[in-house]
């Protein structure tokens, strides 16, 4: 069921139709948790234009006081306001949210951060709803938006690191994307708070970054280190 909420701001109503992007975008948030704040904040710090909705609106205006946001309001207020909106929602929320606000998403950049894991006797799994990546569902519930997989898989400490950079190297973002301006989007928006933009193909590929989370997540809570397990290109010998 979609839920009808009060519209509070005033902004553009049609999704940007630029192949470019400049240093400072409209962002739109989808959520009012950690993820929304971490990043959120940090695109505030890195001159964006972040507008944070909620289903409770208190939450929405708590969220934006964190992170100095340029402005809360609803769900719909976030679609609308975003030349990229992000979801950070629940990942088993996210398709119907994504639905309910098909519209007001179509032709924009729509950034999933999320990950559907559950966790299992054998350790975590992925759980997609039937489709082959959590991405895809939400693909399928706006089919005219532009969506991304991106940001899914830091603990939601890292985006709050200015810059996150660690050994002096600094972060790399991978990402999936179809559309072409909504991969420069992206890396707009990974550039512009200190990381590296990692493009790794399209949408269809969304699958192994959403598995690559469920590994390095398990990992973490086993107490090893992903890292480890993949050495940077100048300390592998070569023939």
């Amino acid at each position: 069921m979609c839920i009808a909420l009060p519209i509070v701001l005033h902004g553009g109503t049609e999704p940007p139709q630029r192949e470019e992007w400049s240093s400072r975008m409209k962002i739109g948030i989808l959520g009012t948790g950690g993820m929304a704040a971490a990043l959120g904040g940090a695109w505030t710090a890195a001159g964006h234009d972040v507008v944070i909705g909620g289903r409770s609106q208190e939450r929405a205006e708590r969220t934006a006081g964190l992170i100095s946001a340029a402005g809360h309001g609803s769900l719909a207020d976030a679609a609308r306001h975003g030349d990229a909106i992000l979801v950070a929602v629940p990942a088993a929320e996210a398709p119907q949210l994504v639905g309910c606000l098909a519209g007001s998403l179509a032709g924009r950049t729509v950034i999933d951060c999320t990950n559907s894991l559950v966790p299992t006797d054998e350790g975590l799994m992925l759980d997609a709803g039937g489709a082959t990546s959590g991405a895809r569902q939400l693909a399928a519930a706006a089919p005219d938006a532009h969506v991304v997989k991106a940001f899914n898989l830091c603990h939601v400490s890292i985006w709050t690191l200015r810059p996150p950079t660690f050994e002096n190297v600094p972060l790399a973002v991978p990402y999936c994307a179809d559309h072409p301006a909504s991969a420069a989007a992206t890396e707009t928006l990974i550039s512009s708070i200190g990381c590296t933009p990692a493009p790794c193909g399209g949408l269809a590929r969304a699958a192994y970054l959403e598995a690559t989370a469920a590994l390095a997540i398990g990992l973490w809570w086993a107490g090893g280190q992903p890292r480890a397990a993949f050495p940077s290109q100048a300390e592998v010998p070569h023939p």
